[in-house]
């Protein structure tokens, strides 16, 4: 039988070679708008995604539609309850990326904590002096980790093998234990009261939406700093821009924003202890390949009857 694939946006040659060698015939979505996507669905078998909203309509409208396939990790762009209730399987790719985010990750806490962006653009702007203001080792500082999936568990591997960190780790379904030189605590406030460095490393829920507000930013130390390569949607941007202004903690990196694009007017980017990024932690050629890969062979193994080796759903 033949079956159709209809990709919303580009993808890495990788993954097509990966469908057109397994006899699947793809069809390229026209444009990501839901009245587009709903039409384009009908003859097709399954979808695979990037950043398009796949909705109960579009799901509706594909008749034949059996598996939705994601480019990358977070799922908050499908609706994954209306996929089970019509079932329609739903999987993604999250070792594609893991290694790339997690040094990013580490990248940006080195940044924060040897001012590299300060010094760069103070000197840029004739302030040799600014090298009296000094930065700080990484070696014995508290990283806290929210989220021990596996990208947190890698940063917390890199962070302590590889710069002599400790590190907690937030993990809502386990004990206060000691796992592979993480402190690993149920805890939040915990986390936030005692770590230098808090990176966040989890999906956007119901739950998770806010998590990170007012309270939560007060709990953290002056000299703290926080890193979000998660969702922007985690983190309460209005709060957290106080926090900054205030100097209630010392810095943040950002890597993602509330609605994903930020206005070029957000009130984070004329703050100086600030670093901001375009949701690039996973932009590297590596990774791309692997989120084009990955998703397709998602496709192939519920589309062949097997259960996907990365299920959602």
């Amino acid at each position: 039988m033949n079956y159709k694939v209809l990709i919303t946006e580009n993808i890495y040659e990788e993954g097509k070679v990966y469908l057109r060698n397994q006899g699947y015939e793809l069809k390229m979505a026209s444009d990501i708008s839901e009245n587009v996507l709903a039409e384009e669905v009908k003859d097709c078998d399954a979808i695979l995604v990037r950043m398009a909203n796949i909705t109960e309509k579009i799901m509706k409208s594909g008749t034949k539609l059996k598996v939705i396939s994601k480019f990358g990790v977070g799922v908050d762009n499908i609706d994954v309850k209306t996929a089970s209730s019509l079932g329609i399987k739903v999987t993604n790719s999250p070792e594609s990326n893991k290694n790339s985010v997690a040094e990013y990750t580490m990248g940006l806490i080195v940044a924060l904590a040897k001012k590299l962006f300060i010094y760069d653009r103070e000197l840029r702007d004739g302030n040799f002096q600014i090298r009296k203001s000094f930065g700080m080792d990484l070696e014995g500082k508290v990283l806290g980790i929210i989220g021990l999936g596996s990208i947190g568990k890698l940063v917390a591997s890199k962070a302590s093998k590889g710069f002599g960190m400790k590190v907690i780790g937030l993990k809502r379904n386990a004990g206060s234990r000691q796992i592979d030189n993480i402190e690993v605590t149920q805890d939040l406030d915990y986390v936030l009261k005692n770590s230098d460095f808090v990176s966040l490393h989890i999906p956007l829920t119901g739950k998770t939406k806010g998590m990170i507000g007012k309270r939560e930013l007060s709990l953290m130390k002056s000299e703290a700093f926080l890193i979000n390569t998660a969702r922007g949607e985690v983190v309460d941007e209005d709060a957290l821009f106080e926090a900054l202004l205030k100097n209630k903690i010392a810095g943040a990196a950002i890597d993602v924003f509330k609605g994903e694009v930020p206005s070029k007017d957000n009130p984070l980017f004329k703050l100086e202890n600030v670093i901001v990024t375009p949701h690039t932690a996973a932009h590297t050629e590596e990774a791309g390949i692997r989120m084009s890969v990955q998703p397709a062979i998602g496709i192939h193994e519920v589309l062949s009857g097997r259960e996907p080796s990365w299920p959602v759903n």
